[in-house]
């Protein structure tokens, strides 16, 4: 298909594809359309999904989402999409890689939802378009985060939203095995990566689930991912298939950032973002920002 502009793009399965099918994401593809259900709310019975894009949005425009547009970069299978199309709004969803099509089975594009796969930083989109730009889960893992939240701002209608979170340091990190692993599991070509990390969490994590009170020394010698004090109200199946998701995701990416506070404060009010609020939760930092509202002036 070609757009009013002359640019060609092919749609394949219903969804237009802006990007090349390899690119520096592409070891996210196989793990969201492996593990499409894992951490949908619908599927665990839980509301983490739903929690947490409460709090990073504000629950000022969390319960006025009713008929919003809002742009979902990074959609992956869709835990996100699944919370923002049951408050009302109107989502489009994109993902850089094939993860696109396990979102689409999730929750079928119709007259709310519409899927693209595309480069946040290549958007095919006008800009300054969409009421709230919701970004969770991926700031980390792009070539430059300060450039990508300028792209994601961009997409910002005046009086709108954007939403994110990024990685912060964290001490426990650094001293575990789990940088070590990631060094060797990255370089993997990404159906190779999925079967190793698949493989050792099914060595492993009969250990932690059976030693789960000694589990912060665990975390330190182990690189399989578990969340027993994170989502205690997850039930031991739920908290294995986070482990098998969390593990690959964290020891194949191909980027991994981490920011603090100040610095993702200072690099919205630097985009001329207002309202700029930042606080440590989740998985590091989480913020929301406003564009202003354009200045009228009135005539005499």
């Amino acid at each position: 298909m070609a757009c009013d502009q002359g640019h060609i793009f092919p749609i394949t399965n219903g969804i237009p594809r802006f990007v090349q099918a390899s690119s520096y994401a592409a070891g996210f593809g196989p793990q969201w359309l492996k593990y499409r259900q894992t951490q949908l709310d619908s599927f665990t019975g839980e509301n983490l999904s739903a929690n947490r894009a409460r709090r990073c949005i504000g629950e000022h425009v969390w319960d006025h989402l009713q008929g919003a547009h809002v742009l979902e970069c990074g959609c992956g299978a869709g835990r996100f999409t699944e919370v923002l199309l049951a408050q009302g709004a109107t989502v489009t969803s994109i993902d850089m890689t094939e993860a696109v099509e396990a979102d689409q089975a999730n929750f079928p594009q119709d007259e709310r939802h519409r899927i693209a796969q595309a480069d946040i930083l290549k958007l095919p989109f006008v800009g300054r378009g969409f009421d709230v730009v919701f970004c969770l889960g991926v700031l980390q893992h792009t070539p430059a985060p300060e450039q990508t939240m300028a792209a994601l701002f961009e997409q910002v209608r005046p009086g709108g939203l954007l939403v994110i979170d990024h990685y912060t340091y964290r001490l426990g990190y650094f001293l575990s095995t789990q940088p070590i692993f990631r060094a060797m599991l990255r370089r993997l070509p990404p159906d190779t990566g999925l079967n190793v990390t698949d493989r050792m969490v099914s060595m492993l994590w009969p250990v932690h689930s059976r030693l789960r009170r000694y589990r912060k020394l665990l975390n330190r010698v182990s690189p399989v991912y578990t969340y027993f004090d994170d989502f205690p109200e997850l039930s031991d199946e739920h908290q294995r298939a986070w482990a098998f998701l969390d593990t690959h995701d964290a020891l194949t990416d191909h980027y991994k950032w981490f920011r603090t506070r100040r610095q993702i404060e200072s690099a919205l009010s630097n985009l001329g973002a207002v309202e700029v609020e930042a606080w440590k939760d989740g998985n590091g930092v989480e913020a929301r920002a406003q564009r202003a509202e354009p200045q009228t002036t009135s005539g005499s």
